[in-house]
């Protein structure tokens, strides 16, 4: 299969989107939680603004027909721990039937190479600490990862 990745633009906001939904979906679907409030066209006018402000880098991926069946977003933060600047990996979802093609493998090398490119000190990405996302842990590891410790917490504002 054959697949082309290229920085999203205002045009790709709406397949973007969609596969936000998708991904929130099955990660709900897998803890068995309304943990994700989705609604598509807020996604859809959120994802729009951080672009155009430059917030939020996101890569697409489409198969041969130009179909989007993947996408990476990333951001940029600071910290002193990191020493400097560093990317977080936001989302990264193929969709099912696209996976066991090396795409997200894909993906993940076009965030290494914005990172590169920008003088990040490392790449961060939060999976849950829970045995449904064990295969998730181990793509991450087998692309380089190595676990920091800790716990993502959140508390609502």
């Amino acid at each position: 299969m054959t697949f082309f990745i290229q920085k999203a633009t205002i045009d790709d906001t709406e397949d973007v989107a969609l596969m936000v939904g998708e991904l929130l979906a099955e990660i709900m679907s897998a803890i068995n939680v309304q943990a994700f409030h989705f609604d598509r066209g807020e996604t859809t006018v959120r994802l729009r603004d951080f672009l155009e402000q430059g917030k939020y880098f996101v890569f697409v991926a489409r198969d041969g027909n130009g179909k989007a069946v993947g996408f990476i977003a990333l951001y940029e933060s600071h910290a002193l721990y990191a020493e400097g600047a560093f990317g977080t990996i936001a989302e990264l979802y193929v969709r099912p039937e696209y996976r066991s093609h090396q795409l997200g493998l894909q993906l993940v090398s076009q965030a290494k190479s914005l990172g590169a490119s920008r003088n990040w000190t490392r790449l961060e990405v939060t999976t849950p600490p829970l045995p449904q996302f064990d295969k998730t842990l181990s793509f991450y590891e087998r692309e380089g990862f190595s676990i920091s410790g800790g716990r993502k917490l959140k508390i609502s504002l």
